[in-house]
């Protein structure tokens, strides 16, 4: 069984901090789970273009306000408490954060721990795979 509290993981190195966001990676790849979980922080104001290449992301908005833009088809969607968005085909997305989301994230395959977003707005593929 594994057991944390998010305020242990928010003062520990598993609470990655990047521009716009913070994430506190509560479940890691050495746990494993097969997935990573974590409570990420996106901060108002915040427009971030992401795709995640190499993982599948499903997330689920626990307090905030904002919207994703599916930038394949140009929808919008708006993300309020009680919204689910799963990034199912590796999806090239746009966050823009209108009062700051507190979020429940799962990764699928899991991240290690330290990963932040790269040029193309995606995490490495893990080598050990």
């Amino acid at each position: 069984m594994i057991v944390r509290d998010l305020k242990d993981i928010r003062c520990s190195e598993h609470n990655v901090k990047s521009e716009g966001w913070e994430s506190a990676r509560m479940l890691l790849k050495q746990d494993g789970m097969g997935f990573s979980f974590h409570i990420t922080t996106l901060y108002a104001g915040a427009e971030i273009k992401l795709q995640y290449l190499n993982h599948l992301e499903s997330v689920f908005i626990m307090q905030g306000e904002g919207t994703i833009e599916h930038l394949a088809n140009g929808q919008i969607h708006d993300l309020l408490p009680g919204v689910l968005y799963a990034l199912d085909a590796h999806d090239q997305h746009i966050l823009r954060i209108k009062q700051t989301i507190i979020c429940a994230c799962v990764f699928n395959p899991p991240v290690s721990g330290q990963e932040v977003h790269d040029e193309h707005g995606s995490y490495a593929a893990d080598i050990d795979e």
